[in-house]
């Protein structure tokens, strides 16, 4: 316990974090006071494991039942994480695996198509009914938007399509692609409200096979149009273009190729909107148990690093909005769902892939409520005059359900 002892005084400044070792002894670590947290460790490999890599190992022992929550559960001891993470990556040893990884981050993030396919199933095939124990009605995966905190999620859900339509300035009769359209309720709703014809292209089997349910009970079959390939392999022209979840699954070595697809599919004055996962400040990677367990080949962006190769492609970034609380709304949403049908998840999985699940769902709410994370909204075109003058078009009218 040395060692971890040693980290744990240099990582914990606010708040106070108690270890219970596995021979019983605590070990207290910060000045006190929230927040606060106390774990017990099972396993004394542990002392060893999480000194060297705590990001990924304490992750690992969660779900494995030696890292027990014995006071503050699994929000206490994340949000010590969060409020205390700058102390951790100081660390010497946490510096030099920092770098490393940096160095290696396009190697994580080689998204070819084959590895795009096998990357999308990992996480998006695991089962549609398991996405209906926490998902909105319309089962949409990614941030709601919230112009007030006393509404539902599936209103919420419903004014983040709108917000983004409203954004595409959309007619009738106009073709629009949605890149990573995912169970298709965008694709949907655009048809049904706004008269157009929706191209939606996914990677996942169940999301398409469910998609290809939805459009055809609705009897959309003429206006919707869903297709299992790659965004890579279409050649047509679309009067706008909307991809909502999907870039952070692009790849830092693929943006470059994302964009200037994006501006070959794209009519001469057509619009695109891009809705990603951002973070502040430079270029980072994603958090190694992140990328083990949930997200393999995924990453958010800078701005920085997003806007550079949006230039290599010629685009006109014509608005781009910055969300900054909104997933952590949504997320916080997703976990109540969650906790309340977990008996169910535990007999579709088993109670390792419940913890799995609680951990990735708070540490994300937590990296948008006290870490660097965000999500972007770029408005993209080729013609300078393709977008309205002013942003007043993008705010009409938000809290009336249509």
């Amino acid at each position: 316990m040395k060692l971890l002892n040693s980290m744990m005084s240099r990582f914990v400044k606010v708040g106070q974090l108690t270890i219970i070792d596995a021979d019983g002894k605590h070990h207290v670590h910060g000045s006190g006071g929230d927040p606060k947290a106390t774990i017990r460790l099972t396993d004394k490999s542990l002392y060893r494991t999480l000194f060297l890599n705590p990001e990924l190992k304490a992750g690992e022992a969660y779900m494995d039942g030696t890292l027990i929550c014995e006071e503050g559960g699994i929000r206490g001891l994340l949000k010590v994480f969060l409020h205390n993470r700058g102390g951790l990556r100081s660390h010497p040893i946490q510096k030099v695996l920092n770098r490393t990884l940096k160095k290696l981050k396009k190697l994580h993030q080689r998204n070819k198509k084959s590895a795009s396919r096998s990357n999308v199933q990992h996480h998006y095939d695991l089962s549609n009914e398991f996405y209906r124990l926490f998902l909105d009605e319309d089962l949409q995966y990614s941030c709601a938007y919230w112009p007030s905190l006393d509404i539902s999620l599936e209103e919420a859900q419903r004014l983040k399509k709108k917000h983004i339509a409203q954004k595409l300035c959309l007619t009738p009769g106009q073709t629009v692609l949605d890149i990573g359209c995912g169970w298709g309720g965008m694709a949907i709703y655009l048809a049904q409200n706004y008269g157009v014809k929706v191209v939606g292209v996914t990677l996942s089997q169940e999301q398409f096979a469910l998609g290809l349910e939805r459009v055809k009970e609705l009897g959309l079959e003429k206006s919707v149009d869903l297709r299992l390939t790659d965004y890579r392999d279409l050649e047509e022209n679309f009067d706008r273009i909307v991809s909502v979840g999907m870039f952070e699954h692009v790849g830092v070595a693929h943006y470059e190729e994302y964009f200037s697809k994006i501006k070959s599919l794209l009519a001469e004055d057509g619009l695109a909107l891009v809705h990603s996962i951002g973070r502040k400040g430079g270029p980072g990677t994603t958090g190694a148990w992140i990328r083990k367990y949930i997200f393999p080949g995924g990453y958010s962006p800078a701005l920085s690093e997003t806007f550079a190769e949006i230039e290599k492609a010629k685009l006109w970034v014509t608005d781009c909005e910055i969300l900054r609380l909104h997933y952590a709304y949504t997320l916080a949403e997703w976990d109540k769902r969650f906790q309340a049908n977990r008996d169910k998840v535990a007999a579709m999985f088993d109670e390792r892939f419940c913890r799995m699940w609680e951990f990735y769902l708070v540490i994300s709410e937590f990296s948008f409520l006290y870490g660097n994370h965000m999500n972007f909204q770029i408005q993209l075109s080729k013609d300078v005059h393709a977008a309205p003058v002013t942003r007043n078009y993008m705010m009409d009218d938000e809290t009336v359900s249509s």
